[in-house]
């Protein structure tokens, strides 16, 4: 059987200007935001009108913030509070690395609840919204993942397993595009059909709740061949077998649940013609 396959030689950095440098997972994050923007855009062509063209546009410059401080603030309270607490100046160094998506989850739901709170937005409409379009910049962000060569998978023999640059020299699950895939693709295809088709905006809270146990099961199905964090109880490991992706994942899968419940339990949104614009608009926002 052959060996494993080699590491493409990716560069870190996409673009380096002298005195600015852009990398990858700036561009990937980048354009997960603009492309999630447009998605977002393209829903709102239909009932439920949740929000203006003007309102995206606003709640993303939240959104940014949500997912910035929460991905970091996650990274420091999840995986390394101790080593954060010995030196409080790293907390702020985002650029040395070091961002949570299950902080980054935290971050966005703040960030909607607020928003929609303070513009009498439906929550859980605008919710649906911003969950049909997160599988984008999950995919965006696994890619980055693996051209950076990080967050890779453990030691395998499987004919795609490859040789990160900093993972030793025996192949490993290119976790990365697992990841991708289930988070990315195959999560985005199934909100998408549950959007377009089965009319799932009508019931607030259940795309949201399909992407919250669509998530949460992808990654701690993926957590089983990736890497464990070895900074993290022991060898990466808390009690026994299970990691932290897998832990922090739980609840995020009972929240999923839960707003499916209540999304099912409750009558779908009358659209009612707007007489100003000709079109429909959702009587529950």
């Amino acid at each position: 059987m052959n060996g494993p396959l080699s590491f493409p030689d990716f560069d870190p950095v996409a673009l380096d200007l002298g005195i600015i440098v852009i990398r990858w997972y700036a561009l990937a994050f980048i354009a997960g935001l603009l492309a999630g923007w447009g998605y977002i855009l393209w829903l709102l062509r239909r009932p439920p009108m949740t929000m203006t063209r003007q309102q995206v546009g606003d709640f993303f410059s939240w959104a940014i913030v949500g997912v910035i401080v929460g991905g970091r603030l996650g990274f420091v309270g999840f995986y390394q509070p101790g080593y954060f607490l010995e030196n409080p100046s790293q907390i702020l160094a985002v650029w040395n690395g070091g961002m949570s998506f299950h902080g980054g989850l935290l971050g966005i739901v703040a960030a909607t609840f607020f928003y929609a709170r303070r513009y009498q937005i439906n929550v859980l409409s605008l919710a649906d919204l911003v969950a049909a379009a997160a599988p984008i910049g999950l995919f965006f962000g696994r890619l980055a993942n693996f051209i950076n060569g990080e967050l890779y998978g453990r030691v395998t023999d499987v004919p795609w397993a490859f040789v990160f640059p900093t993972g030793g020299e025996l192949g490993r699950h290119p976790s990365q595009l697992y990841e991708a895939g289930l988070e990315g693709l195959l999560l985005f295809v199934i909100l998408f059909a549950l959007a377009r088709f089965a009319h799932g905006r009508d019931r607030p809270g259940l795309i949201a709740g399909v992407f919250l146990v669509g998530y949460g099961a992808a990654r701690s199905y993926v957590e089983l061949f990736r890497q464990p964090d070895t900074y993290v109880g022991d060898g990466g490991f808390l009690l026994g077998n299970i990691t932290m992706g897998q832990i922090l994942s739980a609840p995020i899968i009972i929240a999923g649940i839960v707003f499916i419940v209540y999304a099912v339990r409750h009558e779908r949104l009358e659209h009612k013609p707007s007489r100003e614009h000709g079109t429909t608009r959702s009587s529950g926002n």
